[in-house]
């Protein structure tokens, strides 16, 4: 399945687009967002969950006073997995083995990174064609970092589409098929990942590269004015 990444600069909109497909503010009027033909746009969150699609929002938003397993028992609720959560849990623990070894474990006194694990896992349960993560590499250390791009590599191999906005614009490349620019709301730019990863452009604003390997007049990002809602 597709993985995008959305990049941009503080202020862009891109948590802004991730709360709005997920429902937690609204659109613009007269805009429409649709999941597999479906309008969910009018729908409240909930519904959106049950429609296919989960959001891991930046700052994790877990239950630090509740353990691993009902953290992740919570993304269950819905009746879109509540059938099959016992599955489902095996298949998050496998993803993670570090959460099959803490599932008795108080949320708050784990790591950060592993806070970001039950965060993610927590979405999975309750079984998505999209999954949404908004900063999710926000604070972790490389290693962690790692480990964590590794999984969202595993998840879209699973069948899980992923829409991604990351700090990390390098790992979010790695791990996408395409990705999207934008600046005040409105798409500036868009093409394949890795297209976008020898983008001498891309490279200065986003990846920390200088444009000194004599492809500075090349571009292979597609312009566009096209407004996000």
């Amino acid at each position: 399945m597709p993985s995008i990444s959305i990049l941009g600069a503080n202020g862009a909109g891109k948590s802004s687009l991730l709360k709005a497909i997920a429902g937690i503010v609204p659109t613009l009027p007269g805009k429409r967002i649709t999941l597999s033909g479906q309008e969910i746009s009018s729908l409240q969150p909930h519904r959106i969950v049950e429609a296919g699609l989960a959001l891991v929002p930046e700052g994790r938003g877990i239950f630090g006073d509740l353990t691993v397993r009902e953290n992740l028992r919570l993304g269950a609720y819905l009746e879109r997995s509540r059938a099959s959560k016992k599955d489902i849990l095996e298949q998050v623990l496998a993803l993670f083995p570090r959460l099959a070894e803490r599932l008795g474990q108080t949320a708050r006194t784990m790591s950060g990174g592993e806070q970001q694990m039950v965060a993610v896992g927590r979405a999975l349960m309750s079984r998505p064609d999209v999954l949404l993560l908004d900063e999710p590499s926000l604070g972790l250390s490389p290693l962690m970092c790692k480990e964590l791009f590794g999984a969202l590599a595993r998840i879209r191999e699973s069948g899980v589409s992923v829409l991604l906005v990351e700090q990390n614009a390098r790992q979010s490349l790695a791990v996408a098929d395409r990705g999207y620019l934008i600046e005040t709301g409105r798409i500036v730019g868009q093409g394949r990942a890795a297209d976008l990863r020898d983008d001498p452009a891309v490279r200065r604003a986003y990846l920390g590269g200088a444009a000194n390997d004599g492809t500075a007049g090349a571009s292979h990002v597609t312009p566009s004015s096209s407004p996000l809602s």
